[in-house]
């Protein structure tokens, strides 16, 4: 039960969450080619139920009957039903061909909605986007119809995430930045969801929000709407809003959240839930059904997730919670540290014996005595008083402290740091094979964060043990004084800052030859030179990549460099 939790397939309940989803880099599914033959030999039974259908003879709209350890195309081995609902089901299952979970719909060939479902789940194939949760085959095979996509065991919906309570400021931003990137790359391709609720929102261990459903979901549930991109940036609208104070902006309760109280409307998140970011409480009332009306602004509606995706990249970025440190134990003194340990106790003392001191000198010699030591504390203090004298009536030091030198205060203040363009950019691998998708390099300083360029694909996050790192050499025309680059990455990235030499009179050709300036790891990284630095040739050197796309891959959004 557990793994079903977690997992990332499509759980259509009657309260309508979880969806299915498409993913990255396979343009076509895994067996297509293999059942158009198949599909060619089932055509006239489809054709024949169609006819059947017109002569007034309704088709079945139960789940068709299968069972534990059925197989699909003598490959996907079902393993657990997840669910039954308007014909259709889902379930848990197992490629036995590449030994690895996936979750697979299934529902019966005449069914109403099957020809929208495989046309919905093929268009999600070639998204090619790893910010959805991947189809990876869409088949028609002896009366059935089946989609298998992707199954994430270690991801968990934002449903269970919400269920412990409202997320941090942060999370919430990431939140809304990521799905709203991811959707509005989604409808530049024709591409609409209709059904993003909190089950269909996953996040994977390293931070990263995946969606799952995309066309499919809709399409399995008979879901249009005339207005897509308005439905789709109201829905990322209520995830934020939810996010932000564990309550479903509506009056209704839905998915685990208690909805609005009745007759109030619908409130701003910051006059729901104290301690609400002011900016993304904005953000979310522009998304929503409101138009944009907010207590204290009137800020345009975001009617579309690119439009969303804008406002959210021109407001500050929110940063993670400062690490708390749970303070140490007082310090306990010990009998021993007080000095008592090992101590003998005090004892009552003694009686001792009072000695009496003999009596002074008596006589002739007594006499004498007392008079020699006179004598002595005389000279004693005769000789010491010459020696007084003697120092104070010496000759006085004349060197003199020199003057202070005093402090020069100009009025000029520090110049603030300015961006410096980058005139053109190439992949950098000199340790490989020399090239890492060199057509996608543009994507990372073309100023929009909803494009990226990525790197190859490895099997381990340190580049498979094969070299050091690859990266991007950046050409800045001529040599310019650089401060510091920001970066900003799909999940987690170790990275380093380095510099060709200021007299370079070409570009270094290998990694050695460039001077590490500055290094860091994570999502938005800021790397800053000690002192500015001149150079023409920047090198961004990836030394340890997240996982991705079923291994380890390195995706940058976007560069900035300031001088």
């Amino acid at each position: 039960m557990a793994e079903r939790s977690t997992a990332a397939v499509d759980v259509a309940d009657n309260s309508g969450d979880d969806p299915l989803t498409a993913k990255a880099d396979k343009a076509a599914t895994d067996g297509v080619a293999e059942e158009e033959k198949t599909a060619e030999k089932t055509a006239e039974a489809t054709e024949s139920k169609a006819v059947e259908r017109q002569s007034g003879e309704q088709p079945s709209l139960t789940a068709p009957e299968l069972h534990s350890g059925h197989k699909l195309a003598r490959r996907y081995r079902l393993e657990e039903c997840v669910t039954r609902l308007d014909g259709f089901s889902s379930w848990r299952a197992v490629d036995e061909k590449l030994r690895r979970a996936v979750g697979v719909h299934l529902l019966p060939a005449d069914h109403p909605r099957a020809r929208s479902v495989l046309a919905a789940a093929r268009s999600a194939a070639l998204l090619g986007d790893p910010r959805f949760v991947q189809v990876l085959d869409a088949v028609e095979e002896n009366d059935l119809v089946y989609v298998v996509h992707e199954w994430l065991p270690d991801s968990v919906e934002l449903t269970a995430l919400l269920a412990s309570g409202p997320l941090e400021a942060h999370d919430a931003y990431q939140l809304v930045s990521q799905v709203s990137q991811a959707m509005a790359a989604a409808h530049r391709e024709g591409l609409s969801h209709l059904r993003l609720t909190p089950s269909a929102v996953l996040r994977s261990s390293t931070g990263q929000y995946r969606i799952r459903g995309l066309a499919v979901n809709a399409a399995l549930r008979g879901i249009t709407a005339e207005r897509p991109q308005r439905n789709d940036t109201e829905a990322i609208g209520a995830l934020l809003y939810a996010s932000l104070t564990q309550r479903w902006p509506y009056e209704t309760d839905a998915y685990g959240l208690s909805g609005l109280p009745k007759g109030v409307g619908l409130l701003p998140p910051d006059q729901v839930r104290a301690g609400v970011h002011r900016g993304l409480s904005e953000i979310a009332m522009r998304a929503l059904v409101n138009d944009g009306a907010t207590a204290s602004r009137q800020e345009p509606p975001c009617t579309t997730p690119d439009e969303l995706a804008r406002a959210v990249s021109t407001m500050p970025r929110v940063k993670p919670p400062e690490p708390e440190f749970t303070a140490p134990p007082e310090y306990q003194r010990t009998t021993y540290q007080q000095g008592t340990y090992g101590r003998p106790q005090p004892h009552p003392a003694a009686t001792q014996t009072v000695v009496v001191p003999p009596p002074p000198l008596q006589g002739r010699t007594g006499k004498a005595l007392k008079w020699a030591v006179s004598a002595l504390l005389i000279a004693a203090l005769g000789l010491g008083s010459w020696q007084i004298a003697d120092r104070l009536l010496g000759p006085k030091n004349t060197s003199k402290t020199p003057d202070p030198v005093p402090t020069v205060v100009t009025d000029e203040k520090p110049v603030a740091p300015k961006p410096v363009a980058i005139e053109s950019a190439h992949d950098f691998d000199p340790l490989g094979n020399g090239a890492e998708k060199p057509q996608a390099i543009p994507n990372a300083y073309d100023g929009d964060p909803s494009t990226f360029w990525h790197t190859e694909n490895y099997v381990t996050a340190d580049l498979g043990k094969l070299k050091s790192g690859v990266g991007l050499v950046l050409d800045l025309g001529k040599a310019q004084k650089i401060s510091s680059v920001d970066l900003a990455f799909l999940g987690d990235t170790s990275v380093e800052l380095r510099t060709a030499p200021a007299d370079a009179t070409s570009e270094p050709t290998m990694p050695d030859q460039f001077t590490t300036r500055a290094s860091g790891s994570g999502s938005d990284v800021t790397l800053k030179t000690a002192v500015p630095v001149t150079t023409r040739y920047v090198l961004i050197w990836l030394t340890e990549l997240p996982a991705n796309d079923g291994g380890f891959r390195g995706k940058l959004t976007e560069i900035k460099i300031l001088g």
